[in-house]
This record gives structure tokens, C-alpha cells and sequence, in this order.
């Protein structure tokens, strides 16, 4: 009499295993076919490319260890990696709290909340160019804002000194880019249960209190994936510095990325410049695995409901 409940108890759970299974390793095909196209490909022609020496003209001719040697022992690419990671630790430090007070505000019902985080959100539709076209119009040290205000800005030209420039590219870098982790956050905050500020509430925690001890507990998985971002775009910016600066004054904001275009498409070689492509996807992957490993974020369950 057992035998039948059994056997319609073990299809169900047969069933729903089915239904809330995750997808089958078939479904990610595409994705990877990509990924492997356009990514591992140009990857490996590049790992290849940085062992030649070639002007651009003509086929490649085998170098050896002959650029990775000149890379380590060149002064302006040691310096080039120093002022990437400054550069990075800097769009970290000032976008981080910014965006994060911002987005936890915007997943509020403040009244006129939703225009303000429109017009906020304008810089994220612009593309890097015209960005740092408009920030250096405004800039200008003959036409700009700091011509008409000398008394703040001295005479003016900002990106004239190694203090100034890297402070512009950081301002820059944080009004574009501030929008898109505010985002993330926002979209985080907003799915904080509510059951855990009326608690607190309950046991006479203000507002500052449950920002501390709910929201931004709640908010360590945003805030790692919002620091990776930061990182990985940190070391590979490339355009605001080609407009702003051009790696100036002197050499002093030539990063990485920079000091790559000024190698393979200005000097010619190709070879070198190869190395320090792969170089930069090297130190991005690193830095990264690490903010992983002293987050714990690989250690991290999902919290999906219905996917095992």
C-alpha cells in the first residue's frame, strides 16, 4: 500500500530537482565561444607578438626574452606601473564612499529621488572621449573655469604639474564613473529585507546605526564586486589620459596603458609593446584574484532561491 506514495513522491522529487537544477553546461557554450574568440585568442597572438620584434612592416622575427628584459630594466615602465596602481588606489579611495553614500540615498523614497538620480546618472551615457574633451574645454587654462578664477586655481593651468594632472584624472575618472557603482549599490540596498531595520528599529537603532550594523554589512558582496570593477578599469585606462594629459608633464602620468600606445603605435615596436600589454592583463588579474582572497567573496554561498 506504501509502494505507490513512494514511487509518485520520488517523480516529484525527481520533477522538481529538474525544475530547480542549474543550468547544463550546454547553455554556456555560446558564451564561451565568445569569450574564446574575442578574448583567449588575441590573448595568445599578443603572448606570441611580446617574444618578437616587429616595426609593423613585414613578418615578426623572433626575439626571445629580449623585450621582457628591456621592460624590466626601463625606468619609465617601472614608473608607468607605480603611477597605475597610485592612480587606481586614488579612483578607489574617492569613488568608493561617494557612490556608496549615494546609492544606499537613491534606494530610498525621498521625494524627487528619481530625477536627481537622471540627471546624476548623464556622465555614465557619455563615452571617455567626449568626457575628457569637455574636461579639458573646461580646464583651459586661458578660457576655463580656472582663467576665471585664479585666486583658486593659481595661474591656472592644472595639468601643467605631476600634482595637478593626477588630481584632475582622479576628479575625472570619479564624476564618470561614480554613477555606475552607485548603481550597484542601489540595486543591492534595495534588496536588503526590510525585516532587518524594522528589528532594529525595534531595539532603538537610529539611522546611523542601521547604516552601520545592517546596510553596510548586508552591502560586502556589492562592495567587492564595485572594487574589483574600480581595479581592473583603474589599470587599463587608457583615453582620459591620450586627451587630457597625453602622459604629461614630462612623464609624469604616462601609466601602463599609456606608455604601451606610446611604445607600439608611436615608437614602432610592436614586440615591446605586446610585453606590456600582457604585463598590465597580468598585474589587473593578480591585484584582482587578491581583493577576491582578502574579501572571502570566493568563499561566498549564493543566496538564489530555487538554484542548488
Amino acid at each position: 500500500m506504501t509502494s505507490a506514495p513512494t514511487t509518485a513522491a520520488r517523480a516529484r522529487g525527481r520533477a522538481t530537482a529538474r525544475g530547480t537544477a542549474r543550468p547544463g553546461v550546454v547553455w554556456a557554450l555560446p558564451a564561451l565561444a565568445f569569450f574564446g574568440l574575442f578574448a583567449l585568442v588575441p590573448l595568445v597572438l599578443v603572448a606570441v607578438l611580446s617574444f618578437t620584434s616587429w616595426s609593423g612592416l613585414g613578418s615578426p622575427a623572433f626575439a626571445g626574452l629580449t623585450n621582457w628584459t628591456k621592460l624590466f630594466q626601463d625606468p619609465v615602465m617601472l614608473q608607468s606601473l607605480w603611477l597605475s596602481v597610485l592612480l587606481t588606489g586614488l579612483g578607489v579611495l574617492v569613488q568608493t564612499p561617494l557612490s556608496l553614500l549615494i546609492g544606499v540615498w537613491a534606494a530610498g523614497p525621498q521625494r524627487g529621488r528619481a530625477v536627481l538620480a537622471a540627471v546624476f546618472f548623464v556622465p555614465l551615457l557619455l563615452s571617455v572621449t567626449a568626457v575628457s574633451v569637455l574636461w579639458r574645454a573646461l580646464l583651459d587654462p586661458n578660457f576655463g573655469v580656472p582663467a576665471q578664477a585664479r585666486w583658486l586655481f593659481g595661474d591656472g593651468n592644472l595639468l601643467g604639474s605631476r600634482t595637478g594632472a593626477i588630481g584632475v584624472l582622479v576628479v575625472v575618472s570619479a564624476w564618470q564613473y561614480t554613477p555606475l557603482h552607485s548603481l550597484i549599490y542601489q540595486g543591492a540596498t534595495r534588496a536588503i529585507p526590510k525585516v532587518l531595520y524594522q528589528a532594529a528599529a525595534v531595539d532603538g537603532a537610529g539611522r546611523v546605526r542601521q547604516f552601520l550594523h545592517v546596510t553596510l554589512p548586508q552591502l560586502r558582496n556589492a562592495v567587492v564586486t564595485s572594487v574589483i570593477l574600480m581595479v581592473v578599469g583603474g589599470l587599463t585606462t587608457f583615453d582620459s589620459v591620450l586627451i587630457l594629459t597625453q602622459g604629461g608633464p614630462g612623464s609624469d602620468t604616462t601609466i601602463t596603458a599609456y606608455y604601451m600606445y606610446e611604445k607600439a603605435f608611436k615608437g614602432f615596436d610592436y614586440g615591446a609593446g605586446a610585453a606590456i600589454a600582457l604585463l598590465l592583463v597580468v598585474v589587473a588579474t593578480a591585484v584582482s584574484l587578491v581583493v577576491v582572497r582578502l574579501s572571502g567573496y570566493d568563499r561566498m554561498a549564493g543566496t538564489q532561491e530555487g538554484l542548488s
